[in-house]
């Protein structure tokens, strides 16, 4: 990203895959269904779909084509369901890597040019290093293809968090859908 902010803004060790994380090339599916960003069961959803990068297991790349649902001026993407996207995308890469469950807390997007309607964003993140138990990440959205012209770049903070986090917050009666032993909850990957 262009600021001068130094990044990851802490002294970090350097990200490693969990041995479990998906190979590289492997295609990922959707976390849970009635996710708006990656699940299928939301009629209005992004419908993210996302790979582990084919030559580096340190990254994911997440398609996002951009329809008429996702404009906000005449054509061009709406700018908040960009940052929508970028969230789906860095956290796609964070709990499928990492194979932990993670929260965002902190998501920063820039915006360099316009990103039109019928467009396909290809957003390619990089896990940048953890301290304890945050997790720092950054993605570019590329234009059209993974080597298409920079339209919107992010930077986020991920809290990873237990199974708890979710049962004290998240719908209880949704979550058991999920299965009986909550442990084995694919929450967030």
């Amino acid at each position: 990203m262009s600021d001068s902010t130094s990044w990851p803004p802490v002294d970090v060790e350097a990200p490693v895959p969990h041995p479990a994380a998906p190979a590289v090339g492997t295609k990922l599916q959707s976390h849970y269904g009635q996710c708006f960003g990656c699940g299928d069961e939301v009629e209005a959803g992004l419908r993210i779909r996302s790979a582990v990068d084919g030559d580096d297991p340190g990254v994911v790349v997440s398609r996002f084509p951009v329809t008429r649902a996702h404009q906000g001026a005449p054509g061009l993407a709406h700018g908040g369901l960009l940052s929508c996207a970028f969230d789906e995308a860095l956290g796609s890469a964070v709990g499928n890597l990492m194979q932990r469950p993670a929260v965002t807390a902190k998501l920063e997007t820039d915006f360099r040019m316009p990103v039109p309607v019928g467009s396909t964003l290809y957003i390619v993140t990089r896990l940048d290093g953890t301290a304890g138990r945050k997790i720092y990440v950054h993605a570019d959205g590329r234009l059209d293809a993974e080597d298409g012209p920079v339209a919107v770049q992010a930077r986020a903070l991920f809290i990873s968090v237990g199974v708890e986090h979710f049962l004290r917050h998240g719908d209880e009666e949704q979550l058991r859908t999920l299965g009986a032993n909550p442990e084995d909850w694919n929450i967030n990957p």
